[in-house]
């Protein structure tokens, strides 16, 4: 258990996630057509580089799952928020990467994406995952096969996924159709 576990209140819950909702929506970039036609990009790196806005999303993901004893950061937006969650929660922190990224061996998981496909990885030994309470980070959850992917590869390690946070939900993709059964959090949902 997080030393950083609490009960809070539905009221304090709200706030918390609309001082963040506020600030995402405020500060979001959109690309039309980036990195293929037809997509729309969330650049959320002015979000990241505000101050008060990095605080208030790093502060909302945490409260997701506060009893979590390791934190997921999935490549490369999540490294930042699995940082500042982890660092928030006293917990350690593992970046899922794209794969090739890391020497073997590897736990890896191929996946779809809106506009293609990938594979993901994590170290298969040197970090002890069996057993471990687990909670996923992503910047954006869109078709949901990179999300998804992540909880594959900690479960295939024998973590548990307790639940998993983004900043940013794409509804009309439906990303969490298929999702297993934790909760996901979304600061914002379009």
């Amino acid at each position: 258990m997080s030393k950083h576990a609490a009960i809070e209140s539905d009221d304090r819950v709200a706030e918390r996630t609309a001082l963040a909702a506020e600030q995402v929506e405020r500060l979001t970039r959109w690309h039309d057509d980036f990195p293929t036609p037809g997509v729309r990009f969330a650049d959320l790196t002015p979000v990241f580089a505000d101050p008060e806005g990095f605080r208030a999303v790093i502060d909302c993901l945490a409260a997701s799952a506060p009893d979590a004893d390791l934190v997921a950061g999935i490549d490369a937006r999540g490294f930042l928020l699995g940082a500042g969650v982890a660092t928030m929660l006293g917990t350690g922190v593992v970046a899922v990467r794209k794969g090739g990224k890391l020497p073997p061996p590897v736990i890896s998981r191929e996946y779809s994406l809106e506009y293609g496909s990938a594979a993901l990885e994590i170290p298969a030994n040197g970090v002890e995952l069996a057993g471990r309470r687990v909670l996923l980070l992503d910047d954006v959850l869109a078709t949901g096969g990179t999300l998804a992917a992540a909880a594959a590869l900690f479960q295939e390690a024998g973590a548990e996924i307790i639940s998993a946070a983004v900043v940013l939900e794409l509804e009309f993709l439906n990303g969490r159709a298929i999702q297993g059964d934790y909760p996901i959090t979304s600061i914002v949902k379009l």
